[in-house]
């Protein structure tokens, strides 16, 4: 099963609900943390990394000798990567999605590959927990081939939990897509409100089962639950505003290892996610 912790808005605490979750659950589990432009799990679950790898991604160059300057490359890219003059080809490797097309349709063979590094992905352990993350490398920003490429190692005999980044954008959608159970976290503010809309709009799109945790809970007002209970969303979970909580957090540690009562609480919460997958979740 693969569960995919997500929020709209960022700072609602899908890391302290994925890694505290990881540990909860009674046997080996697989944590993917998707949030590639600021992973963070890793200093909670402090894993002993075994293997890094780059995360390569082609993009065009061209060869002016053999270019006629037909504009065929230009056309076909959608993301304004390749832009045609009179006597030159500009390419803008940032804006390439190494879609190929360019490569296919110049009828010069003009159009020739590059490697571009995107980034990498750290694999290792912590207790029981396969850990793998993947981290943007500074000045890119095409975080979805390092998601993907980060999910490409999911483990089907291991329960995978995703933390997913923040938003409902591109990012978002590479690491909930093909999810058996999206996760929301959110917190009883207006801007949390809001943003949950956002993904809750996201996810039925995507026609995957969710439910709902109410991070820091006692903060701000009931309209997050009133919200909840009129589009039929379960609210699996709530853990409340508190300081010792917030300590825990603040240095770097675990809240079920400070607070076991925790434990049974996110215990609970798979099991609830579980019965929802068999009976098919809500949508």
């Amino acid at each position: 099963m693969i569960i995919s912790i997500a929020s709209g808005k960022g700072g609602t605490g899908k890391t302290t609900v994925s890694t505290n979750l990881a540990l909860s659950i009674d046997q080996e589990v697989q944590l993917l943390d998707c949030d590639v432009e600021e992973p963070n799990s890793h200093l909670f679950l402090n894993p002993v990394i075994e293997k890094k790898e780059q995360v390569i991604a082609p993009v065009p160059e061209i060869d002016l000798k053999k270019c006629t300057f037909c504009k065929k490359c230009m056309d076909i890219c959608r993301y304004g990567a390749i832009a045609v003059l009179k006597e030159n080809v500009l390419t803008f490797e940032n804006l390439c999605h190494s879609c190929g097309g360019c490569f296919e349709v110049c009828p010069e063979n003009a159009v020739m590959e590059k490697e571009r590094s995107l980034g990498e992905i750290e694999h290792g352990s912590s207790r029981s927990i396969s850990f793998i993350h993947g981290r943007l490398e500074v000045g890119q920003v095409m975080a979805p081939p390092i998601i993907k490429k980060v999910r490409s190692y999911t483990d089907p005999n291991l329960i995978t939990i995703i933390d997913a980044p923040p938003g409902t954008s591109c990012p978002v959608i590479a690491a909930m897509n093909g999810a058996d159970f999206i996760l929301l976290v959110t917190e009883p503010t207006p801007f949390g409100l809001h943003d949950l809309k956002l993904a809750v709009e996201t996810v039925r799109i995507l026609d995957i089962p969710h439910g709902l945790v109410i991070n820091r809970a006692g903060l701000g007002n009931d309209d997050v639950k009133y919200y909840a209970q009129k589009e039929n969303i379960p609210i699996l979970m709530e853990i409340p505003f508190d300081k010792e909580i917030a300590r825990i957090y603040s240095k770097g540690q675990m809240v079920v290892d400070k607070l076991p009562e925790y434990k049974v609480k996110f215990c609970d919460l798979f099991r609830k996610i579980e019965q929802l997958v068999e009976k098919g979740g809500q949508n």
